[in-house]
């Protein structure tokens, strides 16, 4: 079971979001790597300039480079201060009420379509995503209308869409980009994305409102449990090693070759790199997306700013959700490729696959392509908070 979530860059730790182990393609021997050991000569002198200057270095995929510096604690200009105050005591407030006013407005939502229903109950799963009829049209209608109006409540008042078309991308990709198809060949099975900060995956409703893998624990959440329940999530239960399960890495694959197959059912949102960077980066691919031989659609996000990047690198999860909301707009950029058909060859080696995407998606989205992962995230991580806390 470890091994499978390791692919989909699934882990269990709760202090880096989106957690994920080192990308190891289809190599089978273990990292034993301490995750969580710091970089003892840096850990072990005082915060300065040139220690900072190093990490920066060694860890580029993962720096802050906004206003309010690594980690978000770095010292501020009386102005952004002043900016902050006046956020606080006015503008997060109303963002607030309204964001828990549109949760629970879902809410409901799915609750009255899913009354006097039975979910899927499959390989310990438990999900509504294969609604028929009225239910699933107004589960899915009102989830991308107030998915959006979630993220307008975030300040992301506009949406640049840039849809690239094959002609553009066709001597990266050859073949494998679909030109013309019919729309069941060219219907993808699974969206792939560069993984920034937890709006991503609010982007994503909002736009195609697909299933994505998730925690068990996030089943039995208020609100949200239910919310992931009629979106359906394959959920993650790290403890089970039961033999009576396929695993998520089964049915993740399952889940995708469906979708390429149906038009009905919810495509997979798939974030390969396994966590997040500052967005200027990419990760290394973990193989479990592409596992299914199937189609893939290459989305790349972008968040622009001028003082706080919406970034979740290194800051903390409280502290990004509260700066987050204290910024009075916030820009993101989509570039969405043509849909990747793999060839034959890729369709034996996803490991191929997986490179092949990326290198695209790169090469694109003007990305630099990095070969560390979360293993060096995490130890980013640590040390810096070694130097925080000396400091």
């Amino acid at each position: 079971m470890e091994t499978e979530l390791k692919d989909y860059g699934i882990n269990n730790h709760n202090q880096v979001p989106e957690p994920a182990d080192e990308p190891r393609g289809g190599d089978s021997r273990k990292d034993e790597r301490p995750l969580l050991k710091s970089d003892s000569n840096l850990s072990s002198s005082p915060l300065s300039a040139e220690n900072l200057q190093e990490l920066d270095k060694k860890y580029a995929a993962f720096v802050r480079r906004d206003v309010y510096g690594t980690m978000g604690r770095g010292e501020l200009p009386w102005s952004e201060k002043l900016l902050l105050v006046f956020a606080l005591v006015t503008l997060v407030p109303i963002r607030v009420v309204v964001a828990m006013t549109i949760l629970i407005l879902y809410s409901l939502i799915c609750r009255f379509c899913t009354l006097f229903t039975v979910p899927n109950r499959d390989e310990g799963q438990e999900n509504y995503a294969h609604l028929s009829g009225w239910r699933r049209v107004v589960i899915v209608h009102a989830g991308k209308f107030l998915s959006r109006a979630l993220f307008f409540t975030f300040g992301f008042y506009w949406i640049s869409e840039t849809r690239r078309n094959a002609d553009a991308v066709e001597k990266l990709a050859g073949e494998n980009v679909c030109k013309e198809q019919s729309e069941e060949l060219e219907r993808p099975g699974a969206i792939i994305s560069n993984h920034i900060s937890h709006m991503d995956i609010l982007y994503h409703m909002c736009s195609s409102f697909p299933s994505f893998v998730a925690k068990r624990s996030v089943a039995k959440l208020p609100f949200v449990g239910l919310m992931s329940k009629c979106m359906g999530c394959v959920y993650v239960q790290r403890e089970s090693k039961s033999s009576d399960f396929k695993g998520v890495s089964g049915i993740v694959t399952d889940r995708v070759k469906e979708a390429h197959q149906n038009k009905n059912a919810p495509m997979m949102l798939l974030f390969p790199e396994g966590t997040t960077t500052n967005g200027d980066f990419l990760l290394p691919f973990k193989t479990g997306a592409f596992l299914s031989k199937s189609p893939v659609l290459p989305v790349i996000l972008r968040y622009p700013y001028q003082r706080f990047s919406p970034s979740w690198d290194t800051i903390s999860g409280a502290r990004h959700v509260i700066l987050l909301l204290c910024q009075f707009v916030n820009h993101i950029e989509v570039t969405k490729l043509p849909v990747y058909h793999p060839s034959e060859q890729e369709k034996e080696d996803p490991i191929l696959y997986a490179n092949n995407v990326r290198k695209l998606m790169a090469s694109e989205g003007n990305l630099t392509m990095s070969d560390i992962g979360l293993a060096e995230k995490r130890i980013y991580h640590a040390t810096l908070n070694g130097l925080f806390c000396q400091s």
